[in-house]
């Protein structure tokens, strides 16, 4: 899976959206419910990591797989819907 740039793409991607579900879900209620504002910081930062990395592996998948300008923009908007990464990962299954 992640000797090719689509595989990278699939991997980062599907690490990229469980780190959003979880910043979303968990960290962000931790914060404001139970006053625990760390959690948003660590995961926070792992997630922006996550986002950089797919974010470079769309750009490589754009380039070498000569993707068009809109199958671009989807997968850039799916890194921001919570599960979008995952729909994305299904289409780029179905070729």
């Amino acid at each position: 899976m992640l000797k090719t740039a689509l595989g990278r793409l699939r991997f980062i991607g599907f690490y990229e959206g469980i780190s959003f579900l979880v910043l979303l879900l968990i960290a962000m209620p931790l914060k404001y419910w139970a006053d625990f504002p760390h959690v948003v910081t660590v995961v926070g930062g792992l997630h922006g990591l996550l986002f950089v990395l797919y974010m470079l592996a769309v750009l490589h998948v754009w380039i070498t797989h000569r993707w068009s300008i809109l199958k671009v923009a989807a997968a850039f908007i799916a890194a921001f819907l919570p599960f979008g990464t995952f729909v994305l990962d299904k289409k780029l299954l179905r070729g």
